[in-house]
């Protein structure tokens, strides 16, 4: 994958860290967007010694944030990102009758409107480049395919990300183009550690998984470094399910005796 160039949005957080980890060391440079500045800073302190990073503190929610992002980026790396991954993005637990105007919005806005406004501002620069082609990759969720209780503004949001994913890829698959989306089942990370608070609940969320186990961050890492890569340079359009089976199958569950 030598002279590949990766744009990671959400670079603070859990999924993003353990993707750096994961790349193949052949990877060139990397541009890693937040909006936290420490969270960035702490980041880099800890990067395997062969990446070359350039971090930009920027909000991706809104189409400037996204497009100077991508812009500053393409500036420090010499051409714009040749990849994408975009990890930007929260989760909303409630339901929908005690959901707030508030925590609709702030939902929408960093998984739905951060995906659009993210994935167009890339588009754009890669279609300015000599050989347009490149490949993104975007996260969506399990809740977009299976309902889960207390997850309708959030499933909502990764609905269209699921959504997004496939229609862009048809525009974009004639320019060399390949974009795809993952959907995870619930993964432990800094951002979703509360829900593991006691035993019992860490055993009741194992319980829903066929594979019988919850997601980690490096479960994700992987495949979406392998979307990435030229390995799947005949997938696009695709949302694969890395959910421990949850959106296919049902666990065997044992009665009492």
């Amino acid at each position: 994958m030598s002279g590949r160039t990766l744009l990671v949005t959400g670079a603070t957080g859990g999924v993003a860290g353990a993707l750096l980890q994961a790349l193949d060391p052949a990877w060139d440079r990397i541009a890693l967007i937040s909006r936290d500045a420490d969270g960035l800073e702490t980041l880099c302190a800890h990067l395997p010694e062969s990446l070359q990073a350039y971090t930009i503190v920027a909000d991706v929610s809104t189409a400037e944030g996204a497009d100077r992002a991508v812009a500053q980026a393409s500036e420090h790396l010499g051409e714009s990102p040749t990849q994408l991954a975009h990890c930007a993005g929260n989760a909303l637990l409630a339901p929908l009758h005690r959901t707030t105007e508030a925590q609709y919005r702030a939902c929408i806005a960093a998984n739905q409107d951060s995906a659009f406004y993210t994935l167009r501002a890339w588009v754009k620069a890669r279609l300015q480049a000599n050989e347009p082609s490149g490949s993104a990759v975007l996260f969506s969720s399990v809740v977009a395919q299976i309902g889960v209780s207390n997850h309708e503004a959030i499933a909502m949001a990764k609905g269209a990300i699921a959504s997004l994913v496939p229609a862009a890829a048809a525009t974009y698959a004639g320019h060399g183009i390949r974009i795809n989306g993952i959907a995870p089942g619930l993964t432990r990370t800094g951002a979703t550690e509360r829900l593991f608070a006691s035993p019992r609940a860490e055993q009741q969320i194992t319980a829903q998984y066929p594979l019988q186990r919850y997601g980690q961050a490096e479960d994700l890492a992987r495949a979406a470094a392998w979307l990435l890569s030229d390995e799947a340079e005949w997938v696009t359009g695709q949302i694969l399910s890395v959910d421990g089976g949850f959106s296919r199958v049902r666990p065997l569950v044992q009665a009492g005796g």
